[in-house]
């Protein structure tokens, strides 16, 4: 038996992650020893985003009961894309640019696994579903695979019967033919690596069903039964009835060269207090009862926010890696005057102060005995007049890259972070970072 497999299905329903099951005896399946599960993702971009953090946490999960994972990357269905929540077309992507989605996504997936090269019996496996599509005709779809499909039915799933009754968009034959696809990818997974349970988002239970009723079909022609299984999760929206995944700069994505690790870290840290419980339940691997524990504290004192401290720190520490998120804490204290900003480098001084106001103006102005601070205020968004800077000045509301400033303070070419960028502050949150190219 699976260490810990029969409570596998229990900690999904306690985490908030069951949605809906598909197969009798679930349950017993997993309680009978290790089994395999996959689950896949859309190459139809150069990197995953935060949402597909939910069934990566998921198949965690599963690792962690003693099962095996395997993660699929699209590198075949993304070449045709998935018609599932949309209401048009998608613009279909070159080999060329699903080779290179492809990879940019493994990379970000390697971080999160133990894999079969560290242990082979129970470690992840990543695959590309292009290895198996590739040697298959046309013919032998429409005799091997088609030929198990009633159109009938695959036109009353949401995914196409949605598109059929939109008569400006309709669906095209590549995108109907999606469903296939998927369901072949189960089959497939079932015969070459005994994967019996397919992990997927609520809205891809038909796709998921789909599988299962082709592994059923082909064992039939051989005379056999076949058990086969699927799990889905609910999908995750915030607390406002947002949809999860959004900062106010955009699209949260888990590469580094999409989203910094200090913007995904203040991601985290930003999360308000009615999600970061769902979010602990949802991203984290705490057990049970430390989650029980960092809600009682954080109920007690939510001003503090140890929740979301702990969830940013996990989530940051699993994705950019122990090294990373402690850089990015240290950019964290800087900014808030518990550290020195000389300190951090020109990319993580890019990175924290990437969204604050800021302006151009000539370096030739730092030379000599420099420009004057009351003089420059006016300039940037923390002061309307000449007047109301040297208000601010006296009254020791501004600071200079964390030092404070004084009426008679002047900038000089010493006071520039990497030569090019002097910072701003008034009071404890407002920043302007005054930029001098040569």
């Amino acid at each position: 038996m699976a260490q810990g497999s029969e409570s596998f299905l229990a900690e999904l329903e306690w985490r908030g992650l069951l949605h809906q099951t598909a197969g009798q005896g679930l349950g017993d399946h997993l309680g009978a020893g290790p089994r395999t599960a996959y689950t896949g993702f859309d190459p139809s971009a150069d990197s995953l985003g935060v949402g597909n953090l939910v069934p990566l946490s998921i198949m965690r999960m599963w690792q962690r009961a003693g099962h095996k994972p395997i993660l699929l990357v699209g590198g075949a269905t993304g070449m045709i894309g998935d018609p599932g929540g949309r209401d048009a077309e998608r613009n279909l992507l070159s080999e060329e640019e699903v080779r290179h989605n492809v990879e940019c996504q493994t990379n970000s997936i390697r971080s999160l696994f133990t894999w079969e090269d560290e242990d082979p019996k129970g470690g992840a496996r990543l695959v590309n579903n292009v290895d198996w599509w590739r040697d298959l005709s046309f013919m032998n779809v429409l005799r091997d695979i088609g030929k198990h499909f009633s159109v009938n039915a695959m036109i009353q799933r949401d995914s196409v019967k949605d598109r059929l009754e939109n008569r400006d968009q309709g669906i095209s034959f590549t995108e109907f033919s999606y469903m296939l696809l998927q369901a072949y990818d189960f089959l497939h997974l079932y015969k070459t690596a005994d994967c019996t349970v397919q992990i997927a988002g609520s809205d891809q239970y038909g796709n998921c069903v789909s599988g299962m009723d082709l592994i059923r079909r082909d064992a039939a022609t051989h005379g056999t039964d076949a058990d086969s299984f699927v799990v889905t999760t609910p999908l995750l929206l915030k607390a406002d009835g947002k949809k999860f995944g959004k900062s106010e700069s955009g699209n949260v994505w888990l590469s580094p060269e999409r989203t910094s690790p200090y913007a995904f870290y203040q991601f985290w840290i930003n999360a308000s207090d009615d999600d970061v419980s769902r979010f602990l339940r949802t991203f984290t691997l705490f057990p049970r009862e430390e989650i029980e524990s960092i809600e009682q504290e954080h109920a007690a004192a939510p001003h503090q926010r140890a929740a979301q401290q702990q969830l940013a720190e996990y989530v940051t520490a699993s994705v950019h890696g122990a090294d990373e998120l402690a850089r990015v804490q240290a950019a964290s204290g800087a900014l808030f005057g518990k550290g020195d900003l000389r300190d951090l480098d020109a990319k993580m001084l890019g990175d924290v102060f990437a969204d604050v106001p800021s302006s151009t103006h000539p370096k030739t102005e730092l030379e000599n005995d420099g420009v004057s601070l009351a003089d420059l205020l006016p300039e940037t968004t923390l002061a309307k007049s000449k007047r109301e800077a040297r208000e601010y000045l006296k009254n020791g509301a501004i600071s200079i890259n964390g030092q404070k400033a004084t009426p008679d303070t002047r900038l000089v070419t010493s006071d520039l972070l990497h030569g090019k960028t002097i910072l701003i502050k008034r009071g404890k949150k407002l920043w302007h970072a005054t930029q001098w190219p040569q």
